[in-house]
């Protein structure tokens, strides 16, 4: 609807109850391009209710910005963008407002709040209908060989920590045993003055393929999943050291394989690297820190069209708009390291 409607639909007492999945309103799209003139008092009022309305929210934007813009939870300049994340709203509607209202509520918190309310909203999708689906469609995965390398090869060289991702065949997706052995490198670190950096790589054609999806479902219910994650959560642990820690990225970096790097001081990718943050389309937000540490690079709206959509991101836009710090090609890819 155009962006006058909106506003004055705004001032009603009943908006909020009327834009939420529940009354099947699974997005709210405004086109934020025309010349309204609008009342400044109704659009004050306007955004702060956008800040509360239960779906998400698109404004469509031309050169002449309107001044609510900022409240959207994500800006797209034409239709043709909207394409990828009405796929994923009518996938998964609850989980995209879950997404947009953490994403807003986690804009004004420090990381241990942050993460305990991403923990606290992931742990709630896991038991909803949309990631129940979701597991359902996938069937049972087969039975997988066990390595008997380390998840994580850990080597000490003077002040430097290296942490190498080392699951190449499952392209490093983060599992319970890698999640640990990170969790366990970062805390030594930690309590470690005496390591001056840390250096995270990935051996194998990617750096990390996100979660393994073998393991998704596999915690008894939602309460015990939150309660792990509260303490076993690499993201709080990388987070304590963030200023200690260069990641180097290829390939893919899905999922967890970005939400992590984000909170490290310097980040480094190979020309070949990609980004994608597919949760919501599981029926899922986030949950590997994502929330905290991508709209800390990225920005809130970004942050709400990467995960809504679900889309590829090339190294470049990544350089842009500060989701990588640097690209090196002399980083190699796909190298094992012994």
């Amino acid at each position: 609807m155009p962006l006058g409607e909106i506003v004055e639909r705004l001032q009603s007492s009943y908006a909020l109850e009327a834009l939420s999945p529940l009354a099947r309103c699974a997005i709210l799209i405004v086109d934020c391009r025309g010349p309204e003139r609008v009342a400044a008092d109704a659009l004050a009022i306007a955004g702060v209710r956008l800040g509360e309305v239960a779906c998400p929210t698109v404004a469509i934007v031309g050169p002449a910005v309107a001044p609510i813009v900022d409240r959207f939870d994500v800006v797209v300049p034409s239709e043709a963008d909207l394409a990828p994340i009405l796929a994923v709203v009518a996938r998964a509607p609850l989980a995209a407002a879950t997404l947009v209202q953490l994403l807003r509520h986690n804009a004004g918190l420090d990381t241990d709040r942050g993460l305990l309310a991403e923990s606290l909203a992931y742990s709630t999708l896991q038991g909803g209908p949309e990631c129940r689906a979701w597991l359902a469609g996938r069937g049972l995965a087969a039975p997988r060989a066990q390595s008997a390398e380390p998840a994580v090869l850990v080597n000490r060289r003077g002040g430097r920590l290296d942490l190498v991702l080392n699951r190449p065949a499952r392209r490093n997706a983060l599992s319970v045993e890698m999640r640990d052995a990170l969790v366990a490198g970062f805390r030594l670190a930690e309590s470690d003055a005496t390591v001056t950096e840390v250096v995270v790589r990935g051996n194998g054609p990617a750096f990390c393929a996100g979660g393994d999806l073998d393991e998704f479902g596999t915690l008894p219910d939602p309460a015990t999943a939150h309660a792990i994650r509260a303490i076993r959560g690499p993201a709080r642990a990388l987070a304590a050291i963030a200023d200690r820690v260069r990641v180097e990225l290829h390939g893919a970096c899905i999922g967890a394989g970005i939400e992590l790097p984000a909170f490290a001081r310097r980040v480094v990718a190979t020309p070949d690297a990609f980004f994608q943050l597919p949760e919501v389309s599981m029926g899922l937000v986030p949950g590997a820190g994502g929330t905290v540490s991508i709209p800390r690079r990225v920005g809130r709206q970004r942050a709400g069209y990467l995960c809504l959509s679900g889309v590829r991101l090339d190294v470049e836009t990544a350089l842009a708009w500060g989701l990588v710090d640097e690209i090196d090609a002399a980083l190699g890819s796909g190298t094992v390291v012994g």
